[in-house]
Formats: C-alpha cells, structure tokens, sequence
C-alpha cells in the first residue's frame, strides 16, 4: 500500500477506549479498530482497559496510524489459542503501517504441539513498547517492514522470532521454554541485496533448558547481538546451520561485546562473527531501519471523535 499523507498533527490522538465492563466507547478490541475509518489520516489511540481479551485481531492494511495500548502488561491480556498455520494462527495481525504495540501481554496458548504464532507484524514501520509476546513455536512472526521493539518480554521455544523484517530488539528479554535444541531466531533473508534482519541491542537472554541464538530459514540470514547478556541457556557453538552446509557461507550471524556464561566465543560454530567495532556501528542504530524518520513520541493530546482537542491523561 502507498503511503498516504501524514497526520498534520502528530502531537493529538483520536482516543478510543475499550472497556469490558461497558464503560468505554467498546468492550472489544476488533469494534475499535474496526470503527477507524479506511484510510484513516490521524492518529487513533485504543487505550485498552485492564482485563482478558479473548479475542484475534486483526489490524487491516488501510488503517494506518493506529496506537493500540494498555496500561500495564501483566494487567492487559489479548490471548487467543490457535495453531498449525503461521500464517493464520495469530492472536494480533498487523497489516497496517505506522501502527504501535503498548505496555500488552499478547499470548498464544495452543501449546508445544506446533505453530502458534502470539503476534504477526506483517507491515512497514511498527513498534512495540513494554510488550509481553509468549507462545512456543513461532512465537513472533516478524515478517516483512522495518520494526522496532524496546522494553519487551518475548517468550518461545522454537524458531520464536522468525520472518523476514529489518527490525531492532532494544533493551528486550528473551526467554527460552526449549528443553533442548531449540532456537531463539529463524531470519528468513533470501538474498544478499536485501536490507532486512535481526538486530539485538542491549538485550537479555535467560531460559531453561539449552538453545541455539539462531538457525538460517533463508540462505541469507542475518542476526546479530550486540551488548547482550547471554545465561548459560546458549550453546557453546551458538549457531546452526539447520542441516545445510552450503548457508555457512551466506549468512550473517555477529557477536559484539556481549557477556555472560553464554557469550564465551571459544566453541562458536566457526562461520559466525566476532563483529568488529565499525561493523557492529552498523547494526545497532535506528538508521538500520530508517527509524528516524518514523519513529514518533506519544501524542500528548486526546480528543474524542470531532470534539476540542484536551489534555487526557492515560
């Protein structure tokens, strides 16, 4: 989708409150978003009130610009049980542009029998903030766009961040559930001239078990971390191949500075890198994806529907 015209104020929101107890404008998360016109050209705020939402959602491509935000995560819970299908299983769908992810848990509860993706990011310029993401397999779809989380909680056991976007994890914690052999990231790049991959900055790895950082589900694959805390969870080698020598040669995993017990390099698999200080300067900046340019502050303004714009403190 082309992008349309920016919002001329990016500093006020359209607020929408979802409420279960009825005392908001909707008791669900889909009626909100769903009352957003298309190609909607303002900011639109859903504050979501405490409580359990079962429900999927889907997010559609033409309503950009769309803030979805509880308060508080352990308190603000979308869950939904579905699996086998990455492409259809997950609790949120994010088709549309410029969207923002606040302070939600967003859970896919249909277990360790297979694919069940929590959230699929499947649009240009998202973000997430104080968000907890827990599933099994798949957990995190990052898909296709350029994403930035920071400050969230992402919970999985196989391949559960996979995809193909050019994203930044800031400042997140990652949590292996994988009794053994399993893996953090699946990145999906299929070339060299792509500019898309998984770039970890200042993040924390804890977890049960044992598992890998990272397994190529395309040829080109691209990982890094930087500045990282590692548990002993991580395998001494790091990283695998997935069964196919020939992507020893064509991907892209790197190391900076990180620390911890499963940081020790002595036993990494050979193919991947100590990254040097001009190639980590690199990867872990916003301009990796373009961040500066889209990236936007909370509105700190709220009106509702046509009214005078006010101060609402949420």
């Amino acid at each position: 989708m082309a992008r349309g015209p920016a919002p001329a104020d990016m500093n006020t929101a359209r607020l929408i409150r979802v409420d279960q107890s009825g005392r908001g404008d909707f008791k669900k998360i889909q009626d909100a978003i769903d009352s957003v016109p298309s190609h909607n050209n303002e900011l639109v705020f859903i504050w979501v009130k405490p409580g359990t939402y079962r429900e999927k959602i889907v997010v559609p491509e033409e309503k950009p610009y769309i803030t979805l935000s509880g308060s508080n995560a352990a308190d603000t819970i979308i869950t939904w049980k579905q699996g086998t299908d990455l492409l259809e299983s997950a609790a949120i769908s994010v088709f549309a542009p410029d969207f923002v992810g606040r302070f939600l848990t967003i859970q896919n509860t249909f277990g360790s029998s297979g694919i069940a993706v929590a959230l699929r990011v499947s649009a240009d310029r998202a973000a997430f903030y104080g968000c907890r993401i827990i599933s099994y397999q798949d957990t995190l779809l990052d898909d296709a766009g350029r994403h930035y989380f920071k400050n969230c909680y992402i919970e999985g056991a196989t391949d559960f961040i996979c995809g193909n976007a050019a994203s930044l994890y800031e400042k997140c914690h990652l949590h292996s559930t994988s009794e053994r052999g399993g893996a953090m990231t699946a990145q999906h790049r299929n070339s060299g001239e792509e500019n898309t991959g998984f770039m970890f900055l200042g993040c924390k790895i804890t977890g049960t078990g044992s598992t890998l950082l990272g397994r190529p589900w395309g040829a080109c694959s691209r990982v890094v971390f930087g500045y990282t805390y590692m548990s002993n969870v991580v395998v001494p080698k790091g990283w695998s191949d997935w069964g196919d020598q020939t992507k020893q040669r064509t991907v892209v995993y790197g190391e900076y500075k990180c620390y911890g017990v499963g940081a020790n390099r002595a036993k990494r698999v050979s193919w991947s890198r100590n990254l040097s200080t001009n190639e980590a300067a690199v990867f872990f900046t916003k301009d990796m994806i373009g961040g500066r340019a889209w990236l936007r502050p909370s509105p700190s303004h709220f009106k509702r529907s046509s009214s005078t714009s006010s101060t609402i403190n949420v």
